[in-house]
């Protein structure tokens, strides 16, 4: 019958045909993109060495004060520190894709400047006097953190992490430079009055910072560090002789950074 042979028809080009798409159907899986399954770390496991530099945008120096003999504590008064820069350098360890910290040196310098006004007359001047001391002195600071950072997720090679750190900072004051003059109504004296120099204190202090950045690959195992950095010094002595002496409250830095981080394995 027709219908019949219709169908045999059919069956016999499905047939012939079947070893044609069967041939297709290979090329185009061998032709299909090859994709892989890793089971080593994308990250982690390995020394890194870094340097970074720092501009201190915002300082703030706390209430310093001087003590002078016969007046107790003065604040000192428009008191400012100076010379924000600061150079780090440091030894790490990546110890998974997200975990990593190290070991730092950082150094910087520093000058203040300050006034302060006595309370009582000054010497050989009348009632209603008072001196207005004004001091400068530099200082250098030798910092030893050891810090710890979360690395976030990476995008485009862009990798965003916070950090904290404890360590502790020398500073060593110089020399500082004292003149006074008399000022009130009573003053028969105009301009400077004296002078002094008192020698500069050094102490080990406590310090602790808070990081906050992004790091960005450059290769495989060079990366570009820009980020935040807070970090607060304790008080200590700054100058004296005597009984006259200067501290200060401790040294807060706001600090704006950029570095690189060379991976050694």
């Amino acid at each position: 019958m027709d219908w019949r042979r219709g169908l045999c028809s059919v069956a016999f080009c499905a047939g012939l045909s079947a070893p044609f798409f069967a041939q297709a159907a290979d090329e185009d899986f061998l032709d299909a993109p090859e994709i892989t399954i890793s089971s080593e770390e994308a990250a982690g496991g390995g020394l890194y060495l870094r340097g970074d530099i720092g501009y201190a945008a915002w300082l703030d120096e706390g209430d310093p004060y001087y003590r002078s003999p016969g007046s107790g504590n003065v604040a000192f008064d428009n008191a400012r520190f100076e010379e924000p820069a600061s150079a780090t350098i440091g030894l790490g360890y990546q110890f998974t894709d997200v975990i990593r910290a190290d070991l730092t040196a950082e150094y910087f310098e520093g000058r203040f400047d300050g006034t302060s006004l006595s309370a009582p007359p000054c010497a050989g001047e009348g009632a209603g006097t008072g001196c207005a001391f004004s001091h400068r002195a530099n200082f250098s600071a030798l910092g030893l953190m050891a810090n710890g950072y979360v690395d976030l997720a990476t995008l485009a090679g862009f990798t965003p992490y916070l950090g904290a750190g404890i360590g502790a900072t020398r500073i060593d004051w110089k020399t500082a430079h004292e003149t006074s003059s008399c000022v009130g109504p009573g003053c028969a004296c105009s301009g400077n009055a004296g002078g002094a120099s008192y020698g500069g204190r050094d102490s080990w202090r406590f310090t602790y910072a808070l990081m906050a950045g992004v790091s960005y690959d450059v290769t495989d195992r060079l990366k570009f560090d820009a980020g935040y950095r807070y970090s607060q010094i304790s008080d200590g002595d700054m100058f004296g002789s005597g009984d006259a002496q200067g501290y200060d409250d401790g040294l807060s830095r706001h600090e704006f950074r950029v570095g690189l981080r060379f991976a050694l394995w």
